[in-house]
């Protein structure tokens, strides 16, 4: 009889989630994600349709804080059920959101057009990233804070509660509580 391991359609995504290497390309994944893709249209379809957005955007993410969440469309999702956001969230058009670990986002944070926010990583050596194996590592954001238009968020960053995060900025470590940050990398400007 087959070792069960060999026919367990799981791995490839507890790997994922336990930020181990794993194949981006295994057949359940790219099924979550076209799912995913689905969920995202819907949702745009259901825009200005209240009761019907706020059913969609559930179906979609991971957990919604409440029902004043908004997120515009066009919106990209790796998955779409790694992404946690909390009370009062806005998502400005053109987002990309790659959860392949978990994304904790708190509650009265806005998000500028075009952030990215990454959790999927690839290996630097060559050779290796030619196995096709990645990685991920969680992101989280406290609460009220602003991430402006085209900043970049990297994979395991931490960013505190109070922070306002520049436009065009690239975060690429973890950010205290209460201060301004801008440029690539992300730097502390101003302690608030």
């Amino acid at each position: 009889m087959a070792d069960n391991a060999e026919h367990d359609k799981y791995a490839e995504q507890r790997k994922m989630l336990a930020g181990e290497l794993y194949t981006g390309a295994d057949p359940y994944l790219r099924q979550l994600h076209k799912e995913a893709q689905e969920k995202s249209a819907k949702l745009a379809l259901v825009r200005h349709e209240p009761e019907k957005y706020i059913e969609a955007m559930r179906e979609l993410l991971g957990s919604v804080g409440d029902d004043k969440a908004i997120i515009e469309s066009p919106v990209y999702f790796d998955y779409g059920k790694n992404l946690h956001v909390g009370k009062e969230f806005y998502m400005n058009y053109n987002c990309t959101i790659l959860d392949c670990a978990r994304v904790d986002i708190g509650d009265n944070v806005l998000f500028g057009p075009s952030v990215q926010v990454y959790t999927a990583e690839h290996p630097v050596d060559p050779a290796e990233r030619l196995t096709g194996l990645e990685s991920a590592r969680p992101i989280k954001i406290g609460n009220n804070v602003w991430v402006g238009g085209g900043a970049i968020i990297l994979p395991g960053v931490t960013i505190g509660s109070g922070v306002t995060i520049g436009a065009g900025s690239v975060v690429t470590k973890d950010i205290p509580d209460n201060v301004v940050v801008v440029g690539n990398p992300a730097r502390i400007v101003k302690h608030v």
